[in-house]
C-alpha cells in the first residue's frame, strides 16, 4: 500500500468515521450516505446517494458514531478520483480501488420499547386507502404493515414513546429522516414510510417476519448481535404480539393463511 499522510491513518484511528485531507485541518469531513437503504462513508458526497455532511472537531473528546445502529460492520475502504480529487470512501464505485479491509462495531440496536397498542379485533378502518397504497407501492404484505401499526400505536397518530418515536408506525426521528419522512405525526407519511422500512427489513432477512419485526422493535444491531430475535422482555413480548395481529390482519383481508406459519426465533 502506497504512502498516504494522515489519510488512512486518520481513519483507522477514527474507526472510519472522519478522514481529513489536510493533516493540519483543524476539522474532518465526512459524508454519511444512503442508497438502497444502505449506509456508506465517504470522504466526498457519492453520485447516486443521498449524502449528509458532518464536520468533526480534531479536538473532540470522542469521534461520533454516523454508522447508526449496525452491529459489527465489515467492508473494505475503497479510493477513486472524483473531479479531479483523491476520494476514499466504503461503498465500491466504478473506477474505485480497494485499499484495505475493516471491521467496525456500532452500538447495539436500541432499547427495545413494549409498543403502544394492545392486541384486539383486526381494525381496518383507520386509514384504509393509505394502508394499500403504501403496501402496494412497497411490495409488502398489507397485514404485516398494519400489525405493526396496530402493535406500535393502536392507529393513534399522534401516539409518542417515551423514546421519541412518533405517529402511526413510531418511527424515531433519525429513521424518519432517512425514509424520506418529514412529519412523523402525519399518517400518510408515517405509514409510508413504516412500510418502505419493513421492506427493506423483510429483504434482509428473506421474508422471515419475525426477525423483521424483531428489528423494527429493537434494531437491526441487536438482531445481529442474537443471531435473532434478542433476549429482551419487551422485544419478545412484542414479537408475539405482532405474530397474533398479523393472523388476525390476514383474516380480516381475506388472505391465504401463511405457510409456514410464523414462529419465534430461537
Amino acid at each position: 500500500m502506497r504512502h498516504r499522510p494522515a489519510l488512512v491513518t486518520s481513519l483507522l484511528l477514527c474507526s472510519l468515521f472522519a478522514i481529513a485531507p489536510d493533516a493540519l485541518a483543524q476539522k474532518r469531513t465526512v459524508y454519511r450516505c444512503l442508497r438502497d437503504n444502505t449506509v456508506s462513508l465517504s470522504t466526498a458526497p457519492e453520485p447516486g446517494s443521498k449524502c449528509s455532511k458532518k464536520e468533526i472537531e480534531d479536538t473532540a473528546g470522542k469521534v461520533p458514531n454516523l454508522w447508526g445502529e449496525l452491529g459489527v460492520v465489515q467492508g473494505t475502504l475503497y479510493e477513486r478520483m472524483q473531479d479531479g480529487k483523491l476520494v476514499y470512501g466504503t461503498r465500491k464505485l466504478p473506477g474505485a480501488t480497494p485499499v484495505l479491509k475493516f471491521t467496525v462495531q456500532t452500538p447495539p440496536g436500541s432499547p427495545a420499547h413494549a409498543g403502544l397498542g394492545k392486541v384486539g379485533k383486526a381494525q381496518l378502518k383507520p386509514f384504509d386507502r393509505e394502508f394499500r397504497a403504501a403496501a402496494k407501492a412497497n411490495k409488502v404484505d398489507d397485514a404485516f404493515v398494519r400489525a405493526i401499526a396496530h402493535a406500535e400505536s393502536g392507529f393513534n397518530d399522534k401516539a409518542t414513546s417515551a423514546k421519541g418515536a412518533m405517529g402511526v408506525m413510531q418511527l424515531m426521528p433519525e429513521t424518519a429522516r432517512e425514509l424520506g419522512v418529514t412529519d412523523g405525526y402525519a399518517h400518510d407519511q408515517s405509514i409510508r414510510g413504516g412500510a418502505k422500512h419493513l421492506s427493506s427489513l423483510l429483504r434482509r432477512y428473506k421474508g422471515d417476519f419475525t426477525r423483521a419485526a424483531a428489528a423494527y422493535n429493537a434494531g437491526i444491531g441487536a438482531v445481529a448481535k442474537y443471531g435473532g430475535v434478542p433476549p429482551y422482555k419487551e422485544t419478545l413480548e412484542y414479537v408475539q404480539k405482532v405474530e397474533a395481529l398479523h393472523i388476525l390482519y390476514r383474516q380480516a383481508l381475506k388472505l391465504p393463511p401463511l405457510n409456514p406459519p410464523l414462529r419465534a426465533a430461537q
